[in-house]
């Protein structure tokens, strides 16, 4: 389980610092403390832990103008790499981007590093690629990605648009209850159903609407996990747990945090199948009334159908 936090504490940034040096700056043979500049004290600086308190990715941003803020010194630690840690890392440093009104951000990517912006959104500029004098391994290129409202809702809008469609076509009920994919941030994923067309004798949601609404929302984070590190399986549900506090009466909303995700599915790239246990809270608009607890296991494909 991972817990993406912003480093305040001397214990945590010393820990952050030190991380920052052993990912970028020690293979270059730079010395410790050479990891520093002077923008820190101003910039934004987030990292994630995991459940024992132990580094695996850490990032900074900082405004540049009042349209625009820089994002640099992403690092994931080697054997985190491909398992979405530093998508999940340029996600949250984007929202602090949009928290300060910043029109677009940019990077000065590493030549090795371009697929990886690409990935997350970023285009290279028209500009000529920036040469180290002493060093071609830190030759970069600029790049720049606009945020927009829409990219607010939906971080990945064909990802979503793909996963509502699977949904629509091998589920047909999801769509008669108007269950939507509302926001997905690479951290989180929240999905909201239609209350009218889920109703009870008692006027309040169907509980096997609110259990359907819970499994299709621990699914698709799933799903958009398997997308984060481009690997395929089949998604099955082996157990579901679920608990109500109240009746939901207003808006229905389900949504599943990555620290609530329990599991790797990068064992499918070995042909083995992936166990993941999945939290999904649930809502009666924006109080939590509920809970789902969901063991899903993914099933490798063959070479054929791949």
């Amino acid at each position: 389980m991972y817990q993406i936090i912003i480093p305040k504490t001397q214990q945590q940034l010393t820990s952050y610092y030190h991380f920052r040096w052993q990912q970028l700056k020690q293979p270059l043979g730079a010395p410790l403390g050479s990891e520093r500049d002077e923008y820190d004290n101003l910039a934004e600086h987030r990292m994630i832990c995991s459940s024992e308190g132990k580094v695996l990715a850490v990032g900074r941003l900082h405004h540049v103008s009042q349209d625009e803020a820089q994002i640099r010194h992403i690092a994931v630690a080697d054997y985190c790499r491909g398992k979405g840690l530093g998508s999940i890392l340029m996600t949250t440093l984007e929202q602090a981007a949009r928290k300060q009104n910043a029109k677009r951000v940019i990077t000065f990517s590493r030549l090795d590093t371009v697929p990886f912006f690409e990935r997350c959104g970023y285009h290279v500029l028209d500009n000529p690629v920036i040469e180290h004098m002493s060093d071609q391994r830190l030759n970069r290129r600029q790049m720049c990605k606009k945020l927009s409202e829409y990219d607010v809702i939906l971080r990945q809008p064909l990802w979503c648009k793909e996963l509502q469609e699977t949904w629509k076509n091998q589920i047909p009920i999801s769509a008669a209850m108007g269950i939507k994919i509302h926001q997905y941030t690479g951290a989180q994923l929240e999905v909201r159903a239609a209350l009218n067309a889920n109703l009870n004798l008692h006027n309040t949601m169907f509980a096997g609407s609110i259990y359907c609404l819970a499994t299709l929302t621990g699914w698709g984070m799933v799903h958009m996990q398997m997308r984060e590190q481009v690997l395929k399986g089949d998604i099955v549900l082996a157990k579901g747990d679920i608990s109500y506090r109240k009746p939901i009466t207003n808006l229905p909303r389900a949504t599943v945090h990555i620290n609530d995700v329990t599991g790797d599915v990068a064992v499918l790239a070995k042909k083995r199948k992936a166990k993941l246990e999945v939290m999904v809270r649930l809502f009666d608009e924006h109080e939590e009334c509920g809970q789902f607890n969901g063991l899903f296991v993914v099933l490798p494909l063959s070479d054929t159908n791949a």
